[in-house]
């Protein structure tokens, strides 16, 4: 692992234009050099378990939001004065989601070439996304909702989410599937609670209040956790072209991976989003689903972590192919199937774990790229793959309305129901999603 941790730390002096040794790693030859001080050190000890934890806690708040969406799906598509103009609501979210997904494009060449930008930038995130929820509550028409829950919100998450997500390969080195599972668990575990809070919140108190209460729930529990959210490795005033390290661009291995990404994805979004409308369909209460997006997010949260740790053993299209197999199966022979709640919630669990966790493949795209490319750029590789799921999010939306306004199918059971358009694009972008086991046994990705 010795030659594998000094690949991976040369890539960040690189890219933060430092040229500080780990002493975590050994190097004999350096022996007579004494630092004047010495950094934490990566995958143990205090520091690095407090990053973890801010990390989880913030990833939660800023993404477990918009996972959560499909209860305000419920609610504005049933309540004025959106409900007369449903036109556009599913847009809300998959706006949110997908600028968050992309916004790594244009972030990761600014930390280039402004060092010190990631770790000063993130004290603003906040502060955006809890203003963009209290325009929100202001809000007479959707388009108001998608530029400020969706486009404000996002622009705000962002800014506080991508700094998080490059430190983290200075913490973690030698468990770095594990620690990125973990940090993505964090959405999970938002998900799991989030629902149930905001059905509560806008039965109460209606969605105004709402977004208000949870525009500062975001700020108060957040804005503490920034500190933590710092750098391992010293930062240089030195920058770098934005071109550095971009190599991976050019590979077939990466852009098959990717095309992986970006298809899946396209169908990824939509049952967090249907569910609770799939289930007020079948007479169900608005409480029931919440406890069905909960249930998703919450199996999300185990599978993150596992995958995680399958990424660190294993090929990663090997991963990717458990996790197309079992999504696949979940949308196919439970959601189509389902005419009452047993289904939904086994489907829920089902599709959570197996889908949820194909996030974690990241890491894995990130571990096989540097394998053989040790200049390739981790910074870069974590915005485009990112930025891949933020395509899908980003047409998942104005898609599935299309999908729901078809009328080819009626008949019994989630088929039959108004939305078996819907679940066969979602299972179908499933199983094309996992496109690069194929590629893997034909010889295209190494």
């Amino acid at each position: 692992m010795e030659v594998q941790n000094d690949i991976i730390l040369g890539d960040l002096s690189n890219f933060l234009g430092s040229n500080v040794q780990d002493h975590g790693t050994e190097h004999p030859q350096d022996e007579p050099n004494h630092h004047e001080f010495s950094l934490p050190p990566a995958d143990r000890g205090k520091d690095a378990i407090l990053f973890l934890v801010a990390g989880f806690v913030v990833e939660a708040l800023v993404w477990g939001f918009p996972f959560s969406f499909g209860v305000f799906q419920e609610y504005y598509t049933t309540h004025e004065p959106f409900s007369s103009q449903p036109s556009g609501i599913a847009i809300i979210g998959t706006t949110a989601t997908g600028i968050m997904y992309m916004a790594g494009l244009l972030l990761y060449p600014a930390y280039k070439k402004w060092p010190n930008l990631a770790n000063t930038s993130k004290w603003v995130g906040i502060p955006i996304m809890s203003a963009g929820l209290i325009a929100a509550s202001f809000a007479n028409d959707v388009n108001q909702l998608i530029a400020n829950q969706g486009v404000i919100y996002a622009i705000g998450g962002s800014i506080v989410y991508f700094p998080a997500l490059l430190f983290v390969d200075e913490w973690f080195i030698q468990r770095k599937g594990l620690a990125f599972g973990v940090l993505w668990a964090g959405t999970g575990a938002a998900g799991l609670i989030i629902p149930f809070l905001l059905n509560t919140l806008l039965s109460t108190y209606g969605f105004r209040t709402a977004l208000r209460i949870w525009s500062l729930t975001i700020l108060i529990l957040s804005m503490p956790l920034l500190y933590f959210l710092r750098p391992r490795l010293p930062i240089s005033a030195i920058s770098h072209s934005p071109r550095y390290g971009l190599g991976f661009l050019k590979s077939p291995s990466f852009w098959l991976l990717q095309a992986g990404v970006v298809v899946e994805s396209l169908g990824y979004f939509l049952p967090s989003i249907y569910l609770p409308t799939f289930a007020a369909h079948l007479g169900l209460s608005p409480a029931t689903g919440s406890l069905l997006v909960a249930l998703l997010n919450g199996a999300a949260v185990f599978a993150t972590i596992i995958m995680g740790m399958l990424i660190d053993r294993f090929h990663v299209t090997t991963v990717i192919l458990l996790s197309t197999i079992g999504a696949t199966a979940s949308v196919f022979l439970l959601w189509g199937l389902s005419t009452a709640l047993p289904l939904l919630v086994v489907f829920s669990i089902m599709y959570g774990f197996f889908a949820g966790g194909f996030v974690s493949t990241n890491a894995g795209i990130i571990k096989l790229v540097k394998r053989y490319d040790q200049s390739a750029d981790v910074g870069m590789m974590l915005g485009v793959t990112s930025a891949g799921r933020g395509v899908g999010s980003v047409l998942s939306g104005p898609l599935s309305e299309a999908l729901l306004r078809g009328e080819a199918w009626r008949g019994k059971a989630g088929y039959g129901s108004g939305y078996g358009e819907l679940i066969v694009f979602t299972g179908i972008t499933a199983a094309v999603g996992g496109m690069s086991f194929f590629g893997k046994r034909l010889g295209w990705i190494q």
